[in-house]
């Protein structure tokens, strides 16, 4: 993550939500292509296992929501999700026939084919992963996501500022586990209670930086301040409106999550 003087220095860096999730079907991969081609410095993504140990970047507990599918994410194997559409429910799909439609909008996207696209780009990107809790296969998520990393290199980076990775979860101890496990990595504790972010939480878990809301940033400016007097970063979700990204860029947030990460690169640079 970057230090907070750094960012001062320039403006918040804007990480795109699920990739340009308000112009393509969140996590596919013509989300996140699209994403870096309109300049975002990093991409978030959500991790879940499959019932045969796969990861897959997917935020529901269940694929009803975002595909032509219905069920629970891992009581299914990979085949079978990869047997939906993923892209369908979206107003962005071109009219016509299912067979038709491109993979890159309506595949199921793997965390695999994600990190080999970020690491591919021509820039360097970070992706910010949130493994999601609770689950029926626990701690079993972050080994597997660790163990992914390390598959491509990145698990041990030279410094926290240098990393290509950041995990993120709203579970305490999932930010733990990954904490002792891969000490250099960045880590981010998500939530949306002031007490919980501002308190000894993240101190207690080693997070490097802490994740609260838009709605609880604007009601807890002094969060940003906090968390730099503790040698932490402050990421915020999930950020689309003009005002809130004039906000965020005043009191010096360090990471902005966004579902329009054109509109919101636009915006700072205006400002």
């Amino acid at each position: 993550m970057a230090a907070a003087d750094d960012v001062v220095a320039q403006h918040p860096f804007v990480v795109a939500h699920r990739g340009a999730s308000f112009d393509r079907p969140e996590h596919t991969l013509a989300a996140y292509d699209l994403a870096l081609q309109e300049g975002a410095d990093g991409v978030e993504c959500d991790v879940r296992l499959t019932s045969d140990g796969h990861l897959v970047c997917v935020h529901d507990r269940r694929v009803d929501r975002t595909s032509s599918g219905a069920g629970l994410v891992s009581e299914m194997t990979l085949s079978q999700l990869q047997s939906f559409d993923y892209g369908a429910w979206h107003n962005s799909r071109p009219i016509g026939p299912p067979q038709a439609a491109d993979p890159r909008h309506a595949g199921l996207l793997t965390l695999d084919a994600l990190v080999a696209l970020v690491l591919d780009w021509q820039r360097p990107v970070k992706i910010f992963i949130e493994t999601k809790h609770p689950v029926r296969y626990g701690a079993l998520v972050e080994r597997k996501v660790l163990a992914l990393l390390h598959r491509f290199g990145i698990a041990s980076p030279a410094s926290a500022t240098r990393s290509r990775a950041v995990v993120m979860s709203f579970s305490a101890a999932a930010v733990w586990r990954i904490r002792r496990a891969a000490p250099l990595l960045p880590t981010v504790l998500l939530g949306s209670a002031a007490r919980y972010l501002g308190g000894s939480a993240a101190t207690t878990v080693g997070a490097t930086a802490i994740g609260p809301s838009i709605a609880t940033l604007r009601e807890h400016p002094e969060l940003v301040d906090h968390a730099a007097a503790r040698g932490r970063a402050l990421y915020c979700w999930t950020v689309d409106r003009d005002e809130d990204v004039d906000f965020c860029r005043d009191v010096g947030v360090a990471w902005i999550a966004t579902n329009q990460p054109a509109r919101t690169k636009a915006r700072l640079r205006a400002g």
